[in-house]
């Protein structure tokens, strides 16, 4: 399956479990391996493979064991100040997204009883 914006967040998540529990099996891995090398238990890497939640902490600790740790950098790649930001922040780094200006024809919400 191949995981796209259209796919529901718990289809991901299946599709991911699967996922790890093919590479585990790649490296000749058992879940009881997988879950001490990763410092984790075995119930959460059944979980994990199952396609439930888990938290990011855990999953790095998966994905360094199943030496997958490195895709994340292609997953979010490191990005530096483009050109014209950097001659706006004279050299500083940028801290913060800019606010959206309102614009007249803007429909935002409103709670009804406006004009």
């Amino acid at each position: 399956m191949k995981i796209e914006r259209v796919v529901s967040d718990e289809a991901v998540l299946q599709e991911l479990g699967r996922r790890l529990t093919q590479r585990r099996l790649e490296l000749q891995l058992t879940q009881a391996d997988l879950a001490e090398q990763a410092g984790v238990s075995k119930r959460t890497v059944e979980r994990i493979e199952a396609g439930a939640t888990s938290q990011l902490l855990t999953m790095i600790r998966i994905l360094r064991v199943l030496e997958l740790l490195d895709r994340l950098d292609q997953l979010i790649p490191e990005t530096g100040p483009r050109p014209m930001d950097l001659i706006k922040l004279k050299g500083k780094e940028r801290q913060r997204a800019p606010r959206k200006k309102k614009t007249s024809d803007d429909h935002s919400w409103k709670w009804g009883d406006e004009s």
